[in-house]
């Protein structure tokens, strides 16, 4: 597809993501993650072209508008919605792919001042959450979900979930099920709970001498073993 093609499609695909836009006026006030994606694709093909220093200055303007960071060497597949888009970075070596969801606040960024590939490479159809950080050269497999906050250094496979600081997959094999940021589960809070109840089981044993409380603890034992399998993954 040409430039042109691929900017028109960008903007036919807000309507398909996001039931709040009502009007041609919202779009044009609303909407700074299509008008930076539409400006990232003039720039990079100037940047292809080797007008790179006018390339990097159309993308500083558009971030001092948009407040969107986007490298105009990146490589971005089409239909790219990036909604409400305040403070996303994208760096130099990122690749994204087809029909990519980006939320506020994400950073597609490197952990490496050396030359060569050293940012994610995102897949098709993920879904990045609000103020996800996604760093260094990985890659996030397709149809994936990344939570909110959550600090991904370590590549996720396809059709997973992953959450957490750093990143663990909670979930794995569910492709096209929708991206539920409530109904993800809280990994701290867990581990805080099975600490209590374990503390508490080890107090009365300590008190007296109680089968039952002895299979409790057996119990939560498996629980923590479990959940320490899952956060290895």
């Amino acid at each position: 597809m040409g430039l042109f093609s691929d900017i028109k499609e960008d903007f036919s695909n807000v309507y398909k993501n996001d039931p709040a836009l009502n009007s041609k006026l919202d779009f044009i006030f609303n909407y700074p993650g299509v008008w930076a994606v539409a400006w990232y694709r003039v720039a990079n093909r100037l940047h292809r072209a080797n007008f790179k220093r006018l390339a990097r200055m159309i993308m500083g303007f558009t971030q001092i508008i948009t407040n969107i960071d986007i490298h105009p060497a990146a490589q971005i597949g089409r239909r790219l919605f990036i909604d409400h888009g305040t403070g996303v970075v994208i760096g130099e070596t990122t690749i994204i792919e087809d029909d990519v969801l980006i939320y506020q606040g994400v950073t597609l960024g490197g952990v490496s001042l050396t030359q060569g590939k050293r940012h994610p490479t995102i897949k098709q159809g993920v879904v990045i959450g609000a103020g996800a950080k996604i760093l260094g050269n990985i890659t996030v497999g397709e149809y994936s979900k990344i939570g909110a906050n959550s600090v991904v250094v370590k590549p996720v496979p396809e059709c997973s979930t992953a959450i957490g600081i750093p990143a663990h997959v909670i979930e794995k094999g569910r492709c096209k099920d929708p991206f539920m940021h409530n109904m993800l589960p809280d990994i701290n809070k867990e581990m805080f709970e099975y600490l209590l109840k374990r503390v508490a089981v080890l107090e009365h044993i300590l008190m007296e001498d109680n089968k039952n409380l002895l299979e409790k603890d057996l119990e939560l034992e498996n629980i923590y073993e479990s959940f320490i399998k899952a956060m290895k993954n």
